[in-house]
């Protein structure tokens, strides 16, 4: 039986082509992966918070696969409504099926605060106006964004043709003494590759959107696996 150890369910925009593909590479054995969709084409505000009325009815779905657990996987989609809306979002769909939920925001948040880091740098493929967003709520949550920089990139479609080594080039040249760790928002961009070579270059953990959904996503289900090669996150905690 596929799952035998456990069954995870996702929930994920409909334009995601990467966060599935990362998860299930690095799934642990006897753990299954199970997708549900929610429509989405660009990252703006409007349809990122039209996406979200569209949860409980994939997770309606990914319950008939007897999942136990749930991770709604888009890192803007659950932050875009301000500090404690991945919460409610949360709360919401548990609500309505019964199933135990994680959201990409609260992975994040817990990721980066079991690494004692504070000070921290952001890269994204986002425009400016979600990036705002983005800065505003980490900020609510307690840490500080010496500087947050995005690809400008509203097609999500497109956003997951882009390379790893785009997003390390931009954090590597963007890195500043000051910051405890870096984080690279999206679950749609590729980073699975590149957060060792960061990390061995620069000095400081790094969290990426997909990296603390599965790490987060198994906790929940005491799955305690060490993944080395998601970086300090995996090896350590």
């Amino acid at each position: 039986m596929y799952g035998w150890r456990g069954r995870l369910g996702l929930i994920v925009p409909s334009s995601n082509t990467t966060m599935e593909m990362e998860l299930h590479n690095y799934l642990p054995e006897g753990l299954s992966l199970h997708t549900a969709r929610m429509p989405l084409r660009n990252v703006t505000e409007e349809e990122l918070l039209s996406m979200a009325s569209m949860a409980a009815d994939a997770a309606r779905l990914l319950k008939d696969a007897g999942v136990e657990q749930i991770l709604y996987g888009c890192t803007s989609g659950s932050f875009i409504g301000g500090k404690d809306y991945e919460k409610e979002l949360e709360a919401k769909i548990e609500e309505e099926v019964k199933v135990p939920v994680v959201s990409t925001s609260t992975a994040v948040i817990e990721a980066l605060k079991i690494l004692d880091a504070q000070s921290i740098l952001v890269i994204t493929p986002y425009t400016d106006e979600i990036n705002q967003r983005e800065k505003e709520f980490l900020e609510a949550n307690g840490f500080e964004v010496l500087d947050i920089r995005g690809l400008g990139i509203e097609d999500n479609l497109r956003i997951g043709k882009l390379e790893p080594y785009e997003a390390y080039r931009l954090a590597k040249a963007s890195f500043m003494d000051e910051a405890d760790a870096i984080f690279i928002s999206c679950t749609n961009l590729r980073t699975f590759e590149i957060i060792e070579a960061l990390e061995e270059d620069l000095g400081v953990p790094v969290v990426t959107s997909n990296q603390a959904s599965l790490w987060l996503a198994l906790r929940e289900m005491d799955v305690m696996e060490r993944i080395p090669e998601l970086g300090n996150l995996f090896a350590e905690y």
